[in-house]
């Protein structure tokens, strides 16, 4: 035994940290983050890819959403949502976070600190653009996690209301030992390796019922197809925040999930809405998958987040937030 231990304290000493982008230098005249025509200029001056959607002038602007993609995807995650909220005055901006899509350091893990700064600076950029207006985020699995670790965090930013959508709460308490012990041991080793999933996986595990879009997903050159081994670590290290967090969600919150969700565990989710203050209202889309949002479902999804943005009480079009799902009644 004491032969083992000296082993692994010797392999922990070699082990390298994985790594993690840092946030850069701004250059001296930097007057703040801003919104531009194809990307948020973040704290440090970095330029992350954006798109938007809004309204075309026949209505009032009612709200502004800032949405937040999931791991490997960028902000085309919103091209569905973004223009069904258009049409009933909701504005949506949506970035790719850092290592994503357009953004810098494509591939290479941002850390929860980084990412939580780049949401920070979203909100003071749409706050400076759309003063007075309901500002709302919105997040898909890694995005929704970003936003919970980011709303549990001391001084959080003020916000009117959240949407996590599918939320990736998946974390180490989560995770089966073996599972864990194997990521941790790999991440520093072998962090810069990347890794796909193997094709025997990929068969047995669907992400939406949207089978044409994920076609098309599988040709645009902005998705991400091979993850770095240390960016999977820095995910679950975000998930388990966020599961720590749930707890601390603000008023205005709606918890979205299907029940076709074959990404996040049953129980990580069961688990997560045992957290959940009692002020979170919980939906559950019997014909949801993982990505909620390009679902052949979506459009009552949509339907439901407007109803819910105009007025956080009022009961969802759908209907299916009548009863509080109980934790045991997840994702099958």
């Amino acid at each position: 035994m004491r032969a083992l231990l000296a082993a692994l304290a010797l392999l922990a000493t070699a082990a390298c940290a994985p790594t993690i982008q840092r946030a850069g230098v701004p250059e001296p005249a930097f007057a703040g983050p801003r919104i531009e025509a194809d990307a948020l200029v973040s704290h440090d001056g970095a330029r992350l890819g954006l798109s938007s959607w809004q309204p075309d002038g026949a209505q009032p602007l009612r709200a502004v959403v800032i949405a937040l993609h999931g791991m490997n995807d960028y902000a085309r995650a919103w091209e569905l949502a973004g223009p069904a909220w258009a049409a009933e005055g909701i504005a949506t901006y949506a970035y790719d976070a850092r290592g994503f899509g357009r953004s810098p350091g494509r591939g290479v893990w941002a850390g929860e600190a980084l990412l939580a700064a780049d949401l920070r600076a979203a909100i003071q950029a749409v706050r400076t653009r759309h003063p007075g207006l309901p500002l709302v985020l919105a997040g898909e699995s890694m995005g929704a996690a970003t936003i919970m670790t980011t709303l549990a965090a001391p001084n959080p930013p003020a916000v009117d209301r959240v949407l996590l959508l599918a939320p990736a709460v998946w974390g180490w308490s989560n995770l089966p030992l073996p599972y864990s012990a194997t990521l941790w041991v790999s991440a520093r080793f072998a962090g810069p390796s990347r890794v796909t999933p193997p094709r025997a996986v990929t068969r047995r595990i669907q992400a939406t019922d949207n089978i044409e879009l994920l076609r098309r997903l599988g040709r645009d050159p902005l998705m991400t197809f091979e993850t770095r081994i240390d960016a999977v670590y820095g995910l679950v290290r975000l998930m388990e925040r966020a599961y720590d967090g749930a707890g601390r969600l603000p008023p205005g919150t709606l918890f979205a999930y299907g029940a076709n969700d074959q990404i996040i565990p049953p129980q990580a989710l069961a688990n997560t809405i045992a957290r959940l203050p009692r002020h979170v209202r919980v939906v559950r889309y019997p014909e949801g998958w993982h990505m909620l949002t390009r679902d052949l479902q979506a459009g009552r999804l949509f339907t439901d987040a407007a109803a819910f943005i105009t007025d956080p009480q009022t009961p969802l079009p759908s209907g299916l937030d009548t009863a509080t799902p109980q934790p045991g009644a997840t994702a099958r």
